[in-house]
């Protein structure tokens, strides 16, 4: 049995997990997702990963999964618990010493428009599921936005990069550039928007269980 410990984007919270969630625990696995503390004043980058730390607790045999901004965190969990793989899905990819708020300009990242979330996000995610979801966004407040990551280099753990087809946030084209000059990998790719987890999570559940 394996246990997936599925770390959700910026303004977002576990919820976005809970399809992939049943999916994984139908396959005989164990799931942890935990509400990152974003909407917190004081929260850094060390109480984001102290959470997921505390969830996994003393649980072995460990694949770290994170999406978007959580990619700022699931390095951090790797290089504090033994895991024996860091899955990122559609992810944010750190640099050492850069504070996320920074990494839009060093990626050369150009977005779409925020006045459609849906459309930007989820275009493929069942209207009430993609309505719900927007309901239970948080907004993102702590002081991690400017800090500095800490580690001075990747944590030594086997990491994949999963890319969705279909995201209108961080597009195709985007990601594979950031992903190869940041990590130096190819992607794996997947049909999907950036919510992927909400759209596809049969097909996510395939993919980190190694069945697609």
């Amino acid at each position: 049995m394996t246990t997936f410990a599925l770390i959700h984007g910026g303004g977002s919270s576990a919820w976005d997990w809970h399809l992939v969630g049943a999916e994984l625990r139908e396959r005989g696995h164990d799931v942890v997702a935990v509400d990152l503390p974003i909407d917190k004043e004081s929260s850094g980058l060390s109480d984001y990963t102290d959470a997921v730390v505390e969830a996994v607790g003393e649980r072995r045999d460990l694949v770290v999964v994170a999406h978007s901004w959580g990619g700022f965190v699931g390095p951090l969990v790797c290089a504090r618990v033994p895991a024996d793989r860091l899955v990122l899905v559609a992810a944010m990819i750190p640099a050492p010493g850069e504070p996320p708020s920074d990494w839009w300009g060093n990626t050369g990242f150009s977005g779409g428009a925020m006045d459609d979330e849906i459309a930007l996000f989820m275009h493929d995610v069942p209207k009430k599921l993609a309505e719900e979801a927007l309901a239970r966004g948080r907004d993102q407040v702590g002081r991690a936005e400017g800090e500095p990551w800490p580690l001075e280099s990747w944590p030594d753990v086997p990491t994949s990069f999963l890319l969705c087809r279909d995201d209108r946030f961080f597009t195709p084209a985007f990601m594979r550039k950031v992903v190869r000059d940041r990590l130096g990998v190819v992607p794996d790719e997947i049909d999907g928007s950036h919510m992927v987890m909400l759209s596809r999570p049969r097909e996510l559940a395939d993919y980190l269980t190694g069945r697609s």
